[in-house]
């Protein structure tokens, strides 16, 4: 900014440029708001909006627009909005109360943690909304790893935070024992260090008919009115008084720039970085960092293990690398990138009057004019189709309500407009559920069930939920299966409430591939809930069903070691529907649990199943676990660690509960209390592990 800029008083009228966030006149050169800020002590709005001359301009980023407030110089309020997510609901919740809030007139930021500076948290005086996710067996998200070990600093002090005012919502799954565990060890910690609660937390619940959605509308709601009721200025017209939905639009976050495909120079057509280059491009934020794939994998292998009068198909998948070999352990997880249907993603297209052949490159709306950011126009272009297929998931996942509100816009069918804006409302949240989460729809039949819809297609990169990979535990050891992977995988297929037969898509998807296939398959390799033991470990291993998949390479991996030192005893319970039909790995288990084998009684194993549905009366794993009270607790006493694996209902609370009964049988009686403690101090030492999918 030039000197004779700062000595000169500021014009009567300032215009604000929301692209750039530069103040502009007729009379002077551009100058940036923080130039303002420094030279004229203006009052910051949100992003970038100041006082001057008795008029209040905020820039509400999420309409593009500059909406004039009446002011007289008092400060705005505004509020602050972190997240942490790993599969992308918490960031979806984390945007939804952003545009809530500035359709109340309340500006909003969106951050997520891994991205904000926590050390300027306590400066923060406004209200702060934090939106975490739980995973797993209690895990944080990826992204909240650094924040969270920022806030457990002891020197922090109990009054750190005494200016801030915070709101917690959660999102997880009552199925899982530690539910929500993030978001309320979250909000003790906040408390702890002096920042004062506006609500109670809320708790977003997988298991609820709304999902997370059916928590988080009422929980918005109140936080709004609480917000009012602390302080009016939050929303000068009121808690309940918004700009309608079908008033303004959103600005697409992203642009895509097509190239002339004449102009492309050979080499852009044959990039052998395909996957990096169009994952690297989405705007899924979830895999910037594994964009590129560990490796490749080639299938070798294809059996059915279960009978065919089971009522599930569960397979065994062996893999061999294609070039470069990667090191893992037993215990570890493999992701997959499945491929889609390239005749759904052939219609996808076509429904959406797309060329499949164009080229393109995607990035951040950074301006509001039409120029490009210089990343776009030196980015190596990338097929239309492939870019699809590569990052948006068309054929398996169903679109999340905010898809249905930006569809109402494009509507030029009345009735379809009246439906979709129905669907976006709260009003119609259990409607759209019926019609959309729980008939698994994916983004192609809705589309295809209001024809009025033209959606363009940056508002498409942005809206369409990204192509996930999926994870599987690794059922073979690396030191009996040198530069393999094994996979047991249930091919997953079920009933609609219309009668609709939906399946899986990764797993069909593998069902459906043949060793003689020539089908490089991209994966990540990374480690999962389940920590390699060492082989002077006891091990207490539980794993009905597919759950059993991580234990083979266990069992595989000590009888390696036990050929040329000594090893630890081991004892495996495994649980399955029906002797017959579901037993999977039956001879490898029950051959080593013959004399002298891993799982052998001789050497302080053994082996014990559970057939829930071969007699009357159900018999699962937890009740075996019971049956042989004594030898678990001699196990434990020896040091044993506890591993379990398997689906995330039930399961994994009864068989703690099964431990607890032991522990308290074993201990003389003792209380519930005390057994519940005495395992909660087994599982912070790592010798507790669970890992559970639903």
């Amino acid at each position: 900014m030039k000197a004779d800029l700062v000595s000169k008083p500021p014009p009567s009228l300032l215009v604000l440029h929301t692209a750039f966030t530069h103040w502009k006149t007729k009379e002077h050169e551009t100058h940036t708001s923080a130039d303002l800020y420094r030279n004229h002590k203006s009052i910051w709005l949100g992003r970038c909006p100041v006082v001057l001359t008795g008029i209040r301009l905020c820039s509400y980023s999420l309409f593009g627009r500059v909406v004039a407030v009446a002011a007289m110089g008092e400060k705005q309020r505004k509020l602050l909005v972190l997240y942490a997510s790993q599969t992308g609901n918490a960031l979806d919740a984390a945007e939804r109360i952003g545009r809530e809030a500035e359709r109340r007139g309340l500006p909003a930021s969106v951050v997520s943690t891994d991205e904000f500076d926590t050390s300027s948290l306590p400066h923060h005086e406004e209200a702060v909304v934090f939106v975490v996710s739980t995973t797993g067996q209690g895990d944080s998200p990826d992204s909240f790893k650094a924040f969270w070990r920022f806030l457990l600093q002891r020197n922090l002090g109990n009054y750190w935070l005494q200016q801030v005012r915070y709101a917690v919502f959660g999102l997880g799954d009552s199925g899982y024992q530690k539910y929500n565990f993030v978001a309320k060890k979250l909000d003790k910690r906040l408390s702890d260090l002096g920042a004062t609660t506006i609500i109670e937390k809320g708790l977003g619940d997988d298991q609820h008919p709304s999902g997370y959605e059916g928590t988080l509308d009422p929980w918005m709601l109140s936080l709004w009115r609480t917000l009012y009721q602390i302080n009016p200025k939050y929303f000068p017209k009121g808690p309940d008084v918004k700009i309608p939905q079908d008033e303004v639009i959103d600005k697409p976050k992203y642009r895509i720039l097509f190239h002339k495909q004449e102009k492309l120079e050979p080499k852009l057509l044959s990039d052998s970085d395909i996957i990096q280059r169009a994952r690297g491009m989405s705007p899924g934020k979830l895999f910037k960092d594994k964009s590129k794939p560990d490796c490749f994998l080639k299938m070798t292998r294809n059996e059915v293990l279960t009978k065919a009068e089971s009522t599930k198909d569960v397979r065994h998948f062996e893999f061999q690398f294609v070039s470069s070999t990667i090191e893992y352990e037993v215990g570890n997880v493999v992701e997959l990138l499945p491929s889609q249907n390239s005749s759904v993603v052939d219609a996808f297209i076509e429904r959406c009057g797309l060329d499949p052949e164009s080229f393109i490159t995607v990035g951040p709306r950074e301006t509001e004019n039409s120029s490009f950011s210089e990343e776009m126009i030196t980015q190596i272009p990338i097929k239309l189709k492939t870019f699809v297929e590569l990052t948006m998931d068309v054929t398996s996942a169903s679109p999340r309500r905010y898809f249905f509100e930006i569809m109402s816009f494009y509507a030029t069918a009345e009735h379809e407009k009246e439906r979709l804006q129905y669907f976006a409302s709260p009003e119609g949240r259990d409607d759209l559920y019926n019609y959309n989460q729980k008939e698994r729809r994916s983004i192609l039949e809705v589309l295809e069930d209001f024809p009025s819809v033209q959606i363009p297609f940056d508002w498409l990169v942005q809206l369409v939920p990204p192509l996930k990979p999926r994870a599987f535990s690794i059922s073979s050891s690396p030191l009996a299966h040198p530069a393999a992977v094994h996979l047991t995988v249930s091919i997953v297929s079920w009933i609609t409430p219309y009668k609709r037969t939906r399946k899986g898509l990764c797993s069909s998807w593998l069902a459906s591939l043949a060793p003689e296939q020539e089908v490089n398959i991209p994966v990540w390799f990374h480690k999962g809930s389940l920590p390699a033991p060492s082989q002077s470990l006891p091990l207490i291993l539980v794993g009905p069903g597919t759950g059993c998949a991580p234990f083979r390479g266990f069992i595989a991996e000590r009888a390696v070691q036990a050929q040329s030192s000594p090893v630890a005893p081991v004892m495996f319970f495994f649980g399955c529907r029906n002797k017959d039909t579901d037993f999977l790995y039956r001879d490898f288990w029950e051959s080593h649990a013959r004399e002298g084998g891993m799982l052998s009684e001789g050497k302080g194993g053994g082996f014990y199943t559970a057939f829930s549905r071969d007699q009357p009366k159900k018999v699962y794993v937890q009740h075996k676990i019971r049956e042989m009270s004594k030898r678990v607790w001699d196990l434990l006493c020896d040091g044993a660690a506890v591993y379990v694996a398997g689906s995330s209902t039930k399961m994994p609370c009864d068989v703690m509960s099964a431990f607890e009964d032991i522990v308290s049988e074993e201990t003389g009686g003792g209380s519930k209390e005390v057994a519940s403690r005495w395992l909660k101090a087994l599982e912070k030492t790592g010798r507790y592990n669970v890992e559970a999918w639903s």
